[in-house]
């Protein structure tokens, strides 16, 4: 039966109205706040002060860690994907601390001695809740070993390691974090974490710092030349 003659046809729906789904397929791409801001256009020193609570970080932090076991042949794999996660964060954490340093101090350290310290103060305090490291060590039987010592990884107090992977140690993503740091210092490092828990710490974990050949090399030029930083 056709329609009559005289029968309008139906009224456009007004954008307005359309399905989300319609109205993201016409737009395409990403989406943008209607302020037509985006993470990149927020001030660097605006969460400086922020933090993320501790149920948060656990959380995520465990569902990382998860997600890369079941990815993982074995202990060291394990920790080699937990280190590699780190290490992006490291690149990008150096030039972000040294910007929200005073004037007066910001500046980039090229001694190894100078960037260890930043790391466990600066660095340890951003990352850990204000409080620095326990311990900065230099070893006695090579000169290109360094130690940082945490009597309490913040990472390890959420993490459930079964008996039969009790040498396994998540601090290895702290661990690439600090080579991430060294790397983007221009001191070219291979660090790795290490159970040394004793009666008192029973999860205490010492983070093993090899400096390359280069960086001695160019560490003794500097000390000939006094500079100190």
């Amino acid at each position: 039966m056709n329609p009559p003659q005289n029968a309008k046809p139906p009224a456009p729906t007004p954008a307005s109205l359309q399905a989300p789904s319609l109205q993201r397929a016409q737009q395409g791409g990403l989406r943008t706040p209607s302020n037509r801001k985006t993470i990149y256009d927020r001030n660097l020193n605006r969460t400086r002060t922020s933090e993320l609570s501790r149920a948060s970080f656990a959380y995520l932090f465990s569902e990382m860690v998860q997600y890369a076991q079941k990815r993982v042949t074995g202990i060291q794999d394990l920790e080699r994907r937990l280190n590699e996660q780190g290490y992006p964060l490291g690149l990008r954490l150096l030039p972000l601390l040294v910007y929200r340093e005073p004037p007066r101090t910001s500046h980039r350290s090229i001694r190894i001695l100078a960037l260890l310290q930043f790391i466990t103060t600066t660095l340890w305090k951003h990352l850990f809740g204000g409080r620095p490291a326990d311990a900065l060590e230099r070893s006695s039987t090579n000169e290109a070993e360094y130690m940082i010592s945490d009597n309490e990884p913040l990472v390890n107090g959420y993490i459930s390691v079964p008996k039969e992977m009790n040498q396994l140690n998540c601090a290895a993503y702290v661990a690439g974090i600090i080579e991430g740091v060294c790397d983007a210092g221009g001191l070219t490092a291979r660090v790795s974490a290490h159970n040394a828990g004793t009666e008192m710490w029973p999860g205490k974990t010492i983070f093993l710092i090899r400096f390359e050949e280069e960086v001695l090399e160019r560490e003794a030029v500097l000390e000939k030349s006094g500079r100190s930083v």
